[in-house]
């Protein structure tokens, strides 16, 4: 009896111990900064892991003077080259230089980028993503610390505090869900930042997203004679062009989104081939709740075609019951039928949205020169200046919807 009683004490000594090892202030900052590391993991490819590793290191969990006062996570100093806003902090030297954000979310961002575009870290991202130590032990030799002991410290935060568990979620191979009790009971843990970014909705859109993966297969079909799939809310739309062999800026422009929209908020469908310029059906009767850009995505449609088709801009709210045509010759016939005119001119005037502008119309437009830049396309272009995505390729002779950073486009606003 003596023996197993003395056997339960040691026992609970041991466990009240390694409760006692976590930090709550490190329990809060992953708690906190969770969702940013998933994110910018599927984004760039910086293990979610060492991203938090890091930042709470850098920070002392979010309790540092230099995170306190910039927002900087990552102890980047300002560097050749860096025009945002600076603070000064004693480091390795007095007073020296570091980047300062606006918020959290700006400082992960950056930091995966300063990451992802040196020459210096380049070879981590030839690395295993879930090998956290061979991370670990490379950005040391790379030189983005000069603490002798910084990988040491870096593997400790992850294996104390079930890092790895992130990494493994952005890869699709583990669950939110699979956290251990200590995260997720947020409860009083203070504010969660990004808690949306994994697709985490409200009672009407869960309904309609669930009868949305009610409706289509979960491999991959075809709409439209185009090849599609069901992207779930939290997925990430460069994990899924690398699991689909699709390079990600094609994926992108398939379904004319840009990367700020890389992580789904909502099941969507996601396009893994260019969509057809009319749809297989002739209109498209609207139903409660969708969208423009919904349309087009259920009918297999380009969005710049479908809008022109309708005279739209898209940023127009459909109306229930409305008819919306989805092939050119059909928009053009229904004009017609209630034109006073001959069907030849409705016809031309239907076909306007998809032809350069005339030199009368272009003398009383404003031309605007626009410089394409990094990470735009077409279509978030064709939304600033509220015209259309075709438009913009005649007024510019383009045959194709690739642009590239710093070309320059004419654009004609009224």
């Amino acid at each position: 009896m003596i023996k197993k009683t003395s056997l339960l004490f040691v026992c609970v000594v041991a466990v009240n111990a390694v409760l006692m090892a976590q930090s709550p202030a490190i329990i809060q900052y992953v708690n906190t900064y969770k969702y940013l590391a998933i994110r910018e993991m599927q984004r760039t490819g910086v293990p979610a892991s060492i991203k938090l590793a890091q930042g709470i290191l850098e920070t002392q969990a979010g309790e540092s003077d230099l995170v306190k006062r910039s927002n900087n996570h990552f102890g980047i100093k300002c560097k050749t080259g860096w025009n945002g806003n600076k603070v000064y902090h004693d480091d390795d030297e007095r007073g020296e230089c570091f980047r300062s954000y606006s918020s959290a979310e700006d400082s992960y961002r950056d930091h995966s980028d300063f990451l992802k575009r040196s020459q210096r870290y380049a070879f981590l991202f030839d690395l295993d993503p879930t090998d956290y130590k061979d991370w670990a032990k490379g950005l040391k030799k790379a030189g983005y610390a000069t603490n002798p002991r910084y990988t040491q410290m870096l593997i400790k935060f992850i294996e104390d505090y079930d890092l790895q568990l992130y990494t493994l979620i952005a890869l699709g191979k583990r669950q939110i869900t699979d956290e251990p009790a200590m995260y997720a009971a947020r409860s009083g843990q203070g504010p969660d930042i990004g808690a949306n970014l994994l697709g985490q909705t409200d009672t009407g859109t869960e309904v309609q997203e669930k009868a949305l993966r009610l409706r289509y297969p979960e491999e991959a079909f075809r709409i439209n004679e185009t090849r599609v799939i069901v992207g779930l809310a939290g997925a990430s739309l460069l994990a899924l062009a690398e699991q689909y062999d699709i390079r990600y800026k094609h994926l992108l422009d398939f379904n004319e989104l840009n990367e700020d929209d890389d992580i789904l908020r909502k099941d969507q469908l996601i396009f893994l081939q260019r969509k057809r310029r009319q749809g297989a059906n002739v209109f498209h009767v609207v139903k409660r709740g969708e969208t423009l850009y919904g349309i087009a995505q259920e009918e297999g449609i380009r969005l710049g075609y479908f809008l022109a088709y309708n005279h739209l801009t898209g940023t127009e709210t459909p109306v229930t019951g409305q008819k919306l045509y989805l092939q050119k010759d059909a928009a053009a016939q229904a004009v017609s039928a209630v034109a006073t005119i001959s069907p030849a001119i409705v016809k031309e005037q239907v076909q306007q949205a998809l032809a350069p502008v005339a030199a009368d119309d272009a003398t009383s437009m404003r031309l605007v020169k626009h410089v394409v830049q990094q990470k735009e396309t077409l279509f978030s272009i064709s939304r600033r200046y509220e015209v259309g995505i075709d438009q913009i390729r005649s007024w510019n002779g383009l045959n194709t919807d690739a642009i590239r950073s710093g070309q320059e486009l004419l654009i004609y606003k009224n």
